[in-house]
């Protein structure tokens, strides 16, 4: 009997000693799990993707305040901006406003002009200038673009790696035509190395008290678009 309670104890210790090993295990493997998550939610935010919300109606009615849309940072990793493309950069003219959301309209080497109210184009591919198709401008601001400084006209030529980019809420805003509201410290245009984003996903602004997407102030229907927003065109000259 001596021998048998000895043995039965000693058994009920070694599956003690086995289950806090495994809980021990446990522990250990969910705070494993959790450091790969850390790393790879950083991972992604720093260099791939990650969530943003857009303050004001400066891309009005195209994107809207709000709204979350997804930005990524590898495409400019990885290839040139293109025209159209809607970007994340930082301006360098306010600490107050670190980041501005806007569209590229020129890229280098293009010469553009500002006339008539109306936006044009000329580079290699254009001798003359073209008129662009701004299709994703809404009638309020399509074939309405001003100069800034009272001018009745303008021209820019862009050079190596200077981008010209522009509200959609083109009258109710400051953009390169003002150089960001500071042409004493900058220039018009904006560099590939200030870029931080491009648009990727167009999300949402989610309603809680009303539970819908209607976006509060302005009444306006913000259900998610994800890969059909105007973030990018593409034209034939």
């Amino acid at each position: 009997m001596f021998f048998k309670f000895k043995k039965k104890e000693t058994g009920e210790i070694i599956e003690k000693i086995e289950e806090n090993v495994k809980k021990h295990s446990e522990i250990l493997d969910f705070f494993k799990d959790l450091a790969i998550i850390i790393v790879v939610v950083v991972v992604i935010r720093t260099f791939i993707a990650m969530p943003f919300q857009i303050s004001g109606q400066s891309m009005y009615s195209s994107y809207f305040d709000r709204e979350f849309i997804i930005v990524d940072r590898i495409s400019y990793l990885l290839w040139n901006p293109t025209r159209w493309d809607v970007i994340v950069f930082k301006p360098y003219v306010n600490d107050a406003k670190k980041y501005f959301l806007k569209r590229i309209i020129w890229v280098p080497w293009d010469t553009i002009k500002i006339e008539d109210w109306k936006v044009f184009i000329k580079n290699k591919d254009t001798p003359d200038f073209v008129q662009l198709d701004e299709k994703y401008l809404n009638e309020e601001n399509n074939w309405n673009t001003f100069v800034w400084v009272s001018k009745s006209s303008q021209q820019y030529l862009l050079d190596k790696d200077q981008y010209f980019v522009m509200w959609d809420n083109r009258n109710h805003s400051t953009d390169s035509r003002e150089c960001f509201s500071n042409c004493i410290w900058r220039t018009e245009f904006i560099s590939k190395n200030d870029m931080i984003w491009k648009i990727f996903l167009d999300l949402w602004y989610f309603n809680f008290k009303k539970f819908d997407f209607i976006q509060p102030e302005l009444w306006i229907d913000t259900t998610p678009r994800f890969f059909s927003s105007p973030s990018h065109f593409d034209y034939n000259f």
